[in-house]
């Protein structure tokens, strides 16, 4: 089987081969560390590490813009002895530690209410042709159906989350509360901007002979203890924009559609599989959450991706197999592609994730020849 077959007859629970070999990803302090344990110094990004790693084909995209346009343009707002503060494409002002790595610390956002909504709204104009690359078609013909051995996806936008990026989880909680329209009309706003440049993708992915195997969605609204607004309201707000976008995207034959959410997501389950998101990802784990109990809770129309706790890889190689092993019953199942849930933080020695590569090629891989190699460790024979 190639990689598409392979990721086609997992999520539909068919008989392949074996189970896809992906990840999440890294750190850049992770492969920083790495470099001074062996990992070749001219592998320094997120897609490199994962064919030196020898993972399958998995992250090919072929996308419309979705988002804000234009863009709001980024700079350095001020600097001092210990932070830089820098205004993100997307209005945004945070503030970086200068002198270590930090998550950084939004400050300032510039859409705070209806006098700002404006200013955004004018940006999010579903029909600006530049949402369709000039050159989309060209780039499709890249993947035609006919030749494509890898799975292909396309980007299907966030609904809520990037309205709390925007605005601020907690500027947004108190806006729902003051003037709900207002989050009602951005929410529908930013459905258009998904719906309107994916229709015509669409149909002319369909006029190059090209079919979407999934589609990705991003949300991160919820915490290690749920979900950061009422379950009931997001229904209501959000539920009928994700069934038109999936609708459409089973139309034109795109099957998976999996969206992006950390944290505990049970409550907010049932809004996205009664309209249509099936595929959940990166499945954090935690005390609130577990690929296996997820399974029997929500059944087999739950289709899933990570659930690999990345804090494993920390503990060490008994952990590891323990944790591979623990899982193997729900990847023979299948609709489950098994990797680390989140990405590989910098506390992990690289002797430790290569055992966990090890064991998810001989478990889940089973071994057969099909799997990729791993590239050649610095100062090795080549």
């Amino acid at each position: 089987m190639n990689d598409r077959e392979r990721f086609m007859a997992t999520m539909r629970y068919q008989p392949r081969d074996r189970c896809p070999i992906w990840d999440f990803g890294f750190w850049d302090e992770t492969l920083v560390r790495w470099h001074g344990e062996g990992l070749p110094d001219d592998v320094a990004t997120n897609p490199q590490a994962a064919r030196f790693f020898g993972m399958d084909e998995f992250d090919t995209s072929c996308s419309v813009l979705t988002g804000l346009l234009p863009e709001f343009e980024q700079a350095v707002i001020r600097l001092d002895d210990q932070y830089r503060w820098v205004r993100r494409a997307d209005g945004v002002t945070e503030k970086w530690h200068r002198h270590s790595t930090t998550i950084p610390e939004p400050t300032e956002f510039l859409l705070i209410g209806r006098d700002s909504w404006p200013e955004y709204k004018k940006r999010l104009d579903p029909a600006d042709p530049r949402r369709i690359p000039a050159d989309y078609a060209a780039r499709l013909a890249e993947h035609r159906d006919a030749t494509r051995t890898y799975p292909l996806s396309i980007w299907a936008g966030s609904l809520y989350g990037r309205l709390r990026d925007w605005i601020g989880v907690t500027n947004l909680s108190l806006m729902l509360y003051d003037d709900r329209a207002l989050v009602e009309e951005m929410v529908e706003r930013l459905a258009q901007c998904v719906l309107a440049p994916l229709e015509k993708a669409l149909k002319m992915a369909r006029e190059q002979g090209v079919t979407f195997d999934y589609a990705s969605m991003w949300e991160d609204i919820c915490f290690n203890r749920g979900p950061l607004l009422s379950p009931g309201m997001f229904h209501e707000m959000c539920g009928p924009w994700y069934r038109r976008i999936t609708d459409l995207l089973r139309s034109y034959g795109c099957e998976v559609v999996q969206l992006d959410c950390d944290g505990k997501i049970d409550e907010l389950m049932p809004t996205w599989l009664d309209n249509g998101v099936n595929c959940m990802f990166p499945i954090e784990m935690g005390d609130w959450a577990d690929p296996v109990a997820m399974r029997r809770r929500w059944g087999k129309g739950l289709l899933m991706r990570g659930g690999f706790d990345k804090h494993v890889l920390a503990r060490g190689p008994d952990a590891i197999r323990a944790e591979v092993k623990r899982l193997t019953p729900l990847v023979d199942e299948g609709a489950f592609i098994p990797h680390c849930d989140h990405r590989v933080p910098a506390d992990v020695p690289m002797a430790h994730y290569l055992v966990y590569v090890e064991e998810a090629k001989r478990v889940w891989g089973q071994g057969l020849p099909n799997l990729r190699p791993m590239g050649a460790m610095k100062g090795s024979a080549k």
